[in-house]
C-alpha cells in the first residue's frame, strides 16, 4: 500500500529526452521559416524603396519638361530633364523659378536593404544614365535615369536583385 500513496515528483530520463527531441524537431522547422519571412520582407522593402526612387525621377522629369514648356528653363541638348545626382531630389532644384523655393522629390536617399551602407554613410545605389545602355553596370554620370541593387545576391524566386 505504501507504494500506491508515494506522490511521484519531476520526469523520467525518458520523458525528458522526448520532449527535447520533439522541442529540436519543431526548432528545425520554425528557423528556416524564420529566416524566410525575414528574406522576404527585405525582398518586399527592396521592391518599395526602388519604386519610390524611380516615382521621384519620373516627378522630376515631368517637372523638368513643364518648366521648358512654360520657358523658365531652356531647352538643351545636352540635359535630359532627369536628375544630376540621387541628392538633387533631397536637395532640391530651382526649375528656374517655376516655384517660389526649390522643389524637393524626396526627404532622405532610402536604403537597399541587401547592400546597407557603412555607419554613417549614404545609401549606395546602382546608377544609370539616360545615355547608358540597359545592361551597363557603370554610371557615365550625366544624370540618373534609372537605379538597381549592387547586391549580387539572388531572390527567393532565383533572379538577381540587381535587375529589378
Amino acid at each position: 500500500m505504501r507504494k500506491a500513496t508515494l506522490n511521484r515528483r519531476g520526469l523520467s530520463l525518458i520523458e525528458l529526452v522526448v520532449t527535447i527531441a520533439i522541442l529540436s524537431i519543431l526548432a528545425s522547422l520554425a528557423i528556416p521559416l524564420a529566416q524566410n519571412t525575414a528574406r522576404r520582407m527585405k525582398e518586399a522593402e527592396l521592391r518599395r524603396n526602388l519604386r519610390v526612387l524611380r516615382t521621384a525621377m519620373d516627378d522630376f522629369k515631368k517637372t523638368y519638361d513643364k518648366a521648358v514648356t512654360e520657358g523658365k528653363i531652356p531647352s538643351t541638348l545636352d540635359k535630359s530633364g532627369y536628375p544630376e545626382n540621387l541628392k538633387q531630389l533631397v536637395e532640391g532644384y530651382d526649375f528656374g523659378g517655376l516655384y517660389k523655393t526649390k522643389k524637393k522629390f524626396l526627404r532622405k536617399v532610402p536604403v537597399d536593404p541587401f547592400n546597407p551602407p557603412k555607419e554613417g554613410g549614404e545609401p549606395l545605389w546602382g546608377l544609370r544614365s539616360y545615355a547608358d545602355d540597359p545592361e551597363s553596370d557603370i554610371w557615365g554620370g550625366e544624370d540618373v535615369f534609372d537605379v538597381y541593387s549592387l547586391s549580387k545576391e539572388k531572390a527567393i524566386d532565383g533572379t538577381s536583385y540587381k535587375d529589378w
